[in-house]
């Protein structure tokens, strides 16, 4: 086991028809980091979904061939994943797409919801049929039943919003209406900007508003639902501090790209503040600080000048592989981590190392990393955490179904410290957590056992997908990449 992201979302809504797809794409390939399991994006041309959505990264997914199968439109969403909940399938991609009397919609959710099992079920017993084991279609259930009674998409949202527990970030569609939606709790970000022509934008994250050109605007409030029409944009604020605010501490010590502002925040700053306080809390004689690419990096930084020792490159990252925790499998991540990472020796032969590297999960990367070290020379290494020891199972959107496999959870420090190989070994303090997100309230339930929701009894990521048929799974898996297109009925 090992952790992994969720989703990234991006939506665009231009006043006037534009290659929106081409926009989407270049966005979520700034999320890319969020996920990378699959990706798809749904156009909206005056009504007319087009769809295009398979397993892969972005550039893969999305051909030069396949963008240009796109009509120009004037809305358009997208999504990258790694599945927390529901297993790796084309069935599972999003955006989902759905065609109902009152219209059509699409949705793409970044999150995870905690009573998901009891809505499932909930409708399952009122005679909805599932087709896919994701949280994203009981979100769209509760929306269309919502809107036999609502007199909109949005006042529909509002009234499914009151049912759902947890993390969810969404980014949906109709005909004529681009919304974004934030759960009153912050768990995931979103924000949104603005285009020179006028378009909106919006993003899981503030980098893949400048990917595209558009200017940040702010962060959408816990609880708050943005609506994009060809009048302008409303908000609605009737969920906002409804539940106290608890965003995800982990976006800042690693899910979020270095370059983000999440919350008015920035993700380098958390970082480089991690590291130093890494320095006051473990200090120790050495030679040089190295960071582990990408995350540990900035922490690494932080340490180096807290502590005046000198900051080196000590690791090179293979750029044309993807995250090494994002890929499913201990034997597929174990391959790609002998193949992600390169010792520089240069910066290490001979030196006492201060390793910094943002998590240890099951102690097998960071044994691998700590190893490769050694290989090239150090003489002593000195491993620290910029984060917390891992204890607890999220249900917010990490995925972390269970602390069976969590080493800190049936180890001591010492043992750890052996485990990986290490010298000494130094977590960040879990009384730390709030400097890095500079104050904002987060939860850090993984790190100390405190939800701030009910917690579900089955969490296993693939429990839904053994209610589906194995002859389901089996035709589903050798079907073609879903590419779609509807007309409004």
């Amino acid at each position: 086991m090992s952790i992994h992201e969720e989703c990234g979302v991006f939506g665009v809504f231009s006043p006037h028809a534009t290659n929106v797809a081409a926009m989407t794409y270049y966005g979520l390939y700034a999320l890319q980091h969020r996920g990378q399991e699959s990706c798809g994006i749904t156009v909206n041309d005056d009504g007319i979904f087009s769809s295009h959505k398979d397993l892969g990264l972005v550039s893969d997914v999305f051909s030069q061939e396949i963008l240009g199968r796109f009509p120009e439109g004037q809305m358009a969403i997208g999504h990258v994943r790694y599945g927390t909940t529901g297993a790796t399938s084309r069935r599972n991609c999003q955006p989902l797409a759905i065609n109902h009397q009152k219209g059509k919609m699409a949705l793409a959710h970044n999150g995870n919801l905690s009573n998901a099992d009891i809505l499932r079920d909930r409708l399952e017993l009122s005679g909805a049929i599932f087709h896919t084991t994701i949280d994203t279609e009981i979100i769209a259930y509760l929306i269309t039943q919502a809107r036999l009674k609502s007199p909109s998409i949005e006042e529909a949202v509002s009234q499914a919003m009151r049912l759902l527990e947890g993390a969810y970030s969404l980014c949906l569609m109709s005909s004529k209406k681009l919304i974004a939606v934030r759960d009153p709790q912050g768990f995931r970000p979103l924000c949104y900007g603005k285009m020179p022509d006028g378009a909106w934008v919006i993003a899981s994250e503030s980098c893949a508003l400048g990917a595209v050109g558009a200017t940040f605007e702010r962060d959408l409030l816990p609880g708050e639902i943005l609506v994009f029409t060809q009048r302008g944009m409303e908000s609605r604020l009737e969920h906002c501090h409804t539940k106290p605010r608890k965003s995800c501490v982990f976006e800042y010590i690693y899910f979020a790209r270095p370059d983000s502002i999440l919350d008015g925040v920035s993700i380098h700053a958390a970082r480089t503040r991690a590291g130093e306080i890494l320095a006051a809390k473990h200090p120790v004689e050495a030679d040089v600080v190295i960071g582990v690419p990408d995350s540990g990096l900035d922490a690494a930084l932080g340490y180096s000048r807290a502590s005046g020792i000198p900051y080196g490159i000590g690791l090179i990252k293979n750029k044309y592989i993807g995250r090494t925790f994002i890929a499913p499998g201990q034997e597929n991540r174990m391959d790609k981590v002998r193949i992600k990472l390169s010792p520089i020796a240069e910066t290490i032969h001979g030196k006492r190392v201060v390793l910094i590297d943002d998590s240890i999960v099951r102690g097998t990367t960071s044994k691998r990393i700590t190893d490769l070290v050694r290989k090239a020379g150090a003489k002593e290494v000195h491993l620290r955490i910029s984060a917390p020891p891992f204890l607890y199972p999220c249900y917010y959107g990490t995925d972390i179904d269970s602390s069976e496999n969590l080493v800190a959870s049936h180890h001591t420090l010492a043992e750890i410290t052996k485990i990986v190989g290490a010298d000494t070994l130094g977590y960040l303090p879990l009384e730390s957590l709030p400097a890095l997100a500079g104050g904002i309230p987060c939860c850090h339930a993984c790190f100390s056992g405190e939800y701030p929701t009910n917690i579900p009894q089955n969490t296993h990521k693939d429990r839904f997908e053994r209610k589906l048929s194995e002859s389901e799974s089996e035709a589903e898996g050798d079907a073609e990449p879903e590419e779609s297109k509807v007309r409004e009925a």
